[in-house]
């Protein structure tokens, strides 16, 4: 009893605080965003608009990150930490196993790297607060249509490239770190069964997202980030985080370069292109598999922590 009392006060402190924590920063990002809207597109006080914004969501993103280091236990164990590249253009890969990972990656990255941007599900423009936040931001909104519906209509495969173009145009001049989670979704045990995955730790790799993403940027993306996440415990949700049970997160980074032939082909009409992205990506995600492997069997202490 005394336990669940625990946990439920935890989780609603941690509730509160990262409800004001939004509010409080919300307001500010909105009125930013309305000045950007009425400013010329590519002026020089649209990228200070634009700057603002990001040091606003950087700001937001501190205080998440100092709630983890002071009202929970848990260590984050990082190899492969980049240098600081607050100002530059890449492209992040990461295995998606909770919603831990996204506080996770912000608390790593964040003001080392450039801010974060996900894709996101047209959906999530409707929750309160986070999805104005996001809007304001650039967070691209995707409608995502599965392997079936594009099956019975083509052409939307071609309206994903076309939203995925017109998203990724607004980074061309910005500093921007895009975030593909390339299996999809979170895994699962019953996913990755279903899929009958040739990996121990991973769902299927979906090249599309990074081959559309590379094509609409072309060669302003310069560097991969390959970030590869482990629970030691298990898959945690995002409650177990600010109920402190979650012990330890294994973190492992490598920076890759971009291969010259990757933004330079068509995905949907090229077959060879398209196998040969496909091919890479297997390639990359045998490796992360084996990354995961190897940091669950390591013992614990041996990185450095954040």
């Amino acid at each position: 009893m005394i336990h669940r009392l625990i946990f439920c006060m935890r989780v609603a402190g941690a509730t509160l605080l990262l409800s004001l924590n939004t509010l409080v920063h919300v307001g500010p990002l909105l009125i930013v965003a309305l000045f950007k809207l009425l400013t010329p597109g590519g002026s020089r006080p649209r990228k200070w608009l634009d700057h603002g914004l990001m040091a606003i969501a950087a700001s937001w993103i501190d205080f998440n990150s100092w709630m983890i280091d002071h009202l929970t236990d848990t260590r984050i164990v990082i190899s492969g930490l980049p240098e600081p590249e607050p100002y530059g253009q890449m492209l992040v890969v990461c295995n998606h196993q909770s919603w831990v990972d996204i506080p996770v990656l912000q608390k790593l990255f964040n003001r080392r790297l450039p801010l974060l941007r996900f894709f996101l599900k047209s959906q999530l423009i409707w929750v309160p607060l986070l999805g104005l936040a996001w809007w304001a931001l650039d967070f691209p909104f995707m409608k995502r249509h599965t392997r079936a519906q594009i099956k019975r209509r083509p052409e939307l495969a071609e309206r994903d490239v076309q939203a995925t173009r017109a998203a990724c145009e607004k980074f061309r001049e910005l500093p921007v770190a895009v975030v593909n989670f390339v299996e999809g979704s979170r895994f699962r045990q019953a996913r990755h069964a279903a899929q009958s995955s040739p990996y121990r730790h991973l769902l299927k790799p979906r090249a599309g997202g990074v081959a559309f993403t590379m094509d609409a940027m072309g060669d302003a993306i310069g560097q991969l980030v390959d970030v590869t996440i482990v629970y030691p415990q298990g898959r945690p949700r995002m409650v177990d985080l600010f109920a402190n049970r979650v012990r330890e997160v294994r973190v492992v980074v490598h920076s890759r370069p971009i291969p010259e032939w990757l933004p330079r082909g068509d995905y949907l009409s090229d077959e060879d292109y398209r196998n040969r992205v496909r091919n890479w990506i297997n390639d990359l995600w045998q490796q992360k598999d084996d990354t995961i492997t190897e940091a669950l069997a390591r013992p614990p202490g041996t990185e450095q922590t954040m």
